[in-house]
């Protein structure tokens, strides 16, 4: 607000707190991209909804989505920083590929950033995974293994759990063997989720863009500028690692 933006009061959390789009969102073609969010669960949030609205100010996303076409609709504003993670430098981070811990030590992030699987212990596993859009958890890996000539047919199985936490919870419960965790996400897990410390890591996937803050299509340049230099002073005033990368 003290750059001119007109921030929110609130920030969303449901489908409910989209406003609505009557006639459904459209893209630059005037063609519809996504429904009303009011004819949404008003209880749930769908963040694909989320990040297509017109009404979007500042949102972060996922570089699969981001590929898969989301690109078209939004504009990216700045990327996060991972150097306070293992796993992450500046804005580049890689997923830990966890298992059920077994009493030995983790594997470390490589200090190239190049990715260390295992395919031996990786082979015939049931491989959880959170979203079937995401870089982190499942397209990262699959293009690792596909450079080391072997797909996802390695593991025995594969499954949707949701989300990282759901995955970690899975593979601590027994009902998964491996998944693919970003190095953030791993991070909050080992704070604050007690299933994180059932399990262990026994690779890592090469390093790749992280998550990108986005704002709306139809988000003004000065509006950008504006918000661009407020992350730039979140960053200078961190007390220690910073928080974004700039962009543009």
């Amino acid at each position: 607000r003290q750059r001119g933006v007109d921030a929110p009061e609130t920030i969303v959390r449901r489908n409910g707190d989209l406003p609505p789009v009557p006639g459904g969102i459209l893209d630059a073609a005037g063609e519809v991209i996504a429904p009303d969010p009011a004819m949404l669960p008003p209880d749930e949030l769908d963040f694909h909804q989320l990040w297509l609205s017109p009404a979007l100010l500042f949102g972060q996303t996922c570089w699969g989505p981001m590929e898969l076409g989301l690109a078209r609709h939004v504009q990216v504003i700045a990327q996060p920083n991972y150097d306070a993670f293992e796993g992450g430098q500046g804005e580049l981070y890689s997923s830990a590929l966890v298992m059920a811990a077994d009493g030995g030590s983790s594997a470390a992030s490589p200090q190239d950033g190049k990715a260390v699987i295992s395919l031996d212990l990786i082979r015939g596993r049931r491989f959880i995974f959170n979203s079937p859009d995401s870089m982190s958890g499942l397209i990262a890996l699959t293009r690792d293994l596909e450079a080391m000539g072997e797909s996802l047919d390695i593991f025995a199985s594969r499954g949707e759990s949701g989300g990282h936490r759901s995955s970690i919870v899975a593979i601590a419960e027994g009902r998964a063997d491996i998944a693919a965790i970003d190095c953030q996400s791993w991070a909050l897990a080992q704070r604050f989720e007690p299933a994180a410390r059932g399990v262990k890591v026994v690779g890592w996937t090469a390093r790749r863009k992280g998550l990108p803050y986005i704002t709306a299509r139809t988000t003004p340049a000065s509006l950008i500028a504006a918000m661009r230099e407020g992350v730039a002073a979140v960053e200078g005033g961190a007390s220690e690692q910073p928080l974004v990368q700039r962009v543009g």
